[in-house]
């Protein structure tokens, strides 16, 4: 994993120009697909009533809606939980939205008690994912959760 602290830093200083979610989310996708090694997709899905919304990301094309609860999205979001999985072809009812990922975590992100979107990041690596790369992400998402204005955001 990257200098996380760096990263931090320059999605804190993009912010400062412009908080709403749109900008920082599509700049944050951006620090993780420049930073990260051995990664094909980062970006985000905004929790609808019942599913998932492709929001900004870099990478391949990717599914549009994602049921609440399918594949690795939308479990993440349905149990409020980090999901990090080293081969998503084990998944059951994984969502093959581009076939050469083979690992993928996804983490919730929260506006006060709300989930309102998740960070998904697929690789084409198996086992590419680390407990160390979890607790780094996990404290970038706190960052994106510390500094995005969720409030133009149709919940």
């Amino acid at each position: 994993m990257t200098d996380m602290t760096l990263m931090n830093q320059q999605l804190r200083a993009l912010a400062e120009a412009d908080a709403a979610w749109l900008p920082v989310f599509a700049n944050a996708s951006a620090l993780l697909m420049d930073h990260l090694p051995s990664i094909n997709w980062a970006g985000f899905y905004l929790i609808q009533k019942d599913h998932l919304l492709l929001g900004p990301f870099q990478g391949k094309v990717a599914c549009i809606h994602i049921p609440m609860g399918k594949g690795v999205c939308g479990t993440a979001a349905a149990e409020d939980k980090t999901q990090r999985i080293d081969n998503v072809h084990l998944f059951p009812g994984h969502i093959a939205c581009d076939s050469s990922s083979n690992s993928e975590i996804v983490i919730p992100i929260h506006n006060g008690d709300h989930i309102v979107a998740v960070l998904d990041i697929d690789s084409p690596i198996y086992n590419r994912f680390t407990q160390t790369d979890q607790d780094n992400l996990e404290a970038f998402v706190a960052t994106l959760e510390e500094i995005t204005d969720f409030s133009p955001l149709a919940l």
